[in-house]
């Protein structure tokens, strides 16, 4: 059985990266700074990396 945390924090990382992606999409389309761009893409990036390492830790217990 997988620890509780595992199981809530990988919604929230999905969540994360969800919100950061609407983000960026509102300030593209509302014609915002390239640099708030930028910087919603960078958090995007790191939240997706946050959610792939915990979903290949979560696979990995499971299979252990």
């Amino acid at each position: 059985m997988l620890h509780w945390s595992i199981t809530l924090f990988i919604p929230l990382a999905l969540a994360l990266v969800a919100g950061v992606l609407l983000l960026g999409l509102f300030n593209f389309a509302a014609g915002g700074s390239p640099q708030r761009s930028q910087l919603l893409m960078r958090l995007r990036i790191i939240f997706q990396l946050l959610a792939v390492l915990l979903v290949a830790a979560t696979v990995f217990a499971m299979y252990r």
